[in-house]
């Protein structure tokens, strides 16, 4: 089952991972959320991270957590 979160409108989103090559060749795993599961969505939260949402927009982001 898809990692889900719903916003503060009531909007649904899933969690996606994936490994993009940066410029100097190095692989980074970057984490998104999309409105539609995708390919590269994940079960769960990885270790170490929290959901906030921007006020602004409500879109959720994926954020390292400080505890």
């Amino acid at each position: 089952m898809t990692y889900e979160h719903t916003n503060s409108r009531g909007q649904k989103y899933f969690l996606h991972q994936r490994e993009v090559t940066l410029k100097g060749g190095r692989l980074q795993t970057i984490y998104f959320f999309a409105r539609e599961v995708k390919d590269g969505a994940i079960d769960a939260l990885p270790e170490g991270y929290e959901v906030v949402e921007n006020t602004r927009t409500g879109l959720p982001i994926l954020k390292k957590s400080n505890k």
